[in-house]
């Protein structure tokens, strides 16, 4: 999910300059900032770790939008530069994640399952309602169709984190949270590195062409 993302948002076309399509951007990164708080905090209170790791992937798609509302006036250059940024930022947050998660699994630890299905119905609402604002752009350029695909993808993290929700209620045990946390965390990391390399090749094709 975030590979596919970062992907797109690195490279190939440039974002459009339209009026209404950088409006919906603004309101998907806000949106996206603020869930990015709101599962990171709650997450930390309730000791679910696929909160937290589901926070990592509304951060990556915060990067991913402001870099979509950043790259048309930038050079080359400076768009490999801030991707690089972004990139290290997502595998930094994934691998904490992961550590995370395994301490947990080390420790025995039992998270808060209403709070993580209601977050994550909240976190999936959001997706949604983003999803739909996107929709009628999911046929345009590559930033265009990375933001939208980021969005339709999303509603699989949070579906994940409700049923680990459900599933640790139901088995009365903390290990479904922290499988579906290390399957996102997974997923940063993966994501994260694809972001860094892709960004170091460009950065270096531009060294080399100077």
């Amino acid at each position: 999910m975030a590979d596919e993302c970062c992907a797109s948002a690195c490279g190939g076309a440039v974002a459009t300059d339209d009026v209404n399509w950088r409006r919906v951007l603004w309101i998907a990164l806000v949106f996206n900032v603020a869930m990015f708080v709101v599962e990171a905090a709650a997450g930390h209170a309730s000791g679910s770790r696929s909160l937290q790791a589901d926070a990592l992937d509304f951060l990556g798609d915060s990067a991913n939008y402001a870099i979509s509302l950043g790259v048309a006036g930038l050079a080359s250059a400076w768009r490999s530069r801030t991707a690089l940024a972004k990139g290290v930022t997502i595998l930094a947050f994934a691998c904490a994640v992961a550590i995370s998660a395994i301490w947990g699994l080390l420790r025995g630890t039992h998270p808060d399952p209403w709070t993580m299905s209601g977050v994550g119905a909240l976190a999936l609402a959001v997706n949604a309602i983003v999803a739909i604002m996107l929709f009628r752009y999911r046929v345009g350029d590559a930033n265009m169709r990375s933001v939208w695909i980021c969005s339709r993808n999303d509603a699989i993290n949070n579906l994940l984190v409700i049923g680990a929700g459900i599933a640790v209620l139901w088995m009365g045990s903390g290990l479904p949270d922290l499988i579906v946390a290390m399957i996102m965390a997974a997923l940063g990391i993966q994501g994260g590195w694809h972001v860094v390399r892709q960004a170091f090749a460009e950065l270096q094709r531009e060294k080399a062409a100077a």
